[in-house]
């Protein structure tokens, strides 16, 4: 899984600079820090692997809906025009 980087004394800096005090800026930043490290993120790759069963059943599902359809168009061919 991918991690998040965050630089916690940019942060800390930008909290000071519209009036938070250090020390409650400080608290802010680790709290943040550790609820986003906390966070499962999820790549494309991974993404793409979980996805990779779903795609081959819905083809699946396309190919017995095709036959399907096709079976129950001879069935209607059969009986609008009998031999």
């Amino acid at each position: 899984m991918a991690t998040i980087t965050f630089d916690t004394l940019k942060f800390v800096e930008k909290l000071k600079s519209v009036g938070i005090p250090e020390d409650q800026a400080k608290v802010i930043s680790e709290a943040l820090r550790d609820a986003s490290g906390e966070a499962e993120l999820i790549t494309k790759k991974d993404l793409q692997i979980e996805l990779a069963p779903i795609r081959s059943d819905i083809s699946l599902i396309k190919w017995m809906m095709g036959i399907l359809l096709g079976g129950v168009m001879a069935l209607l061919l059969k009986s609008f025009f009998p031999a």
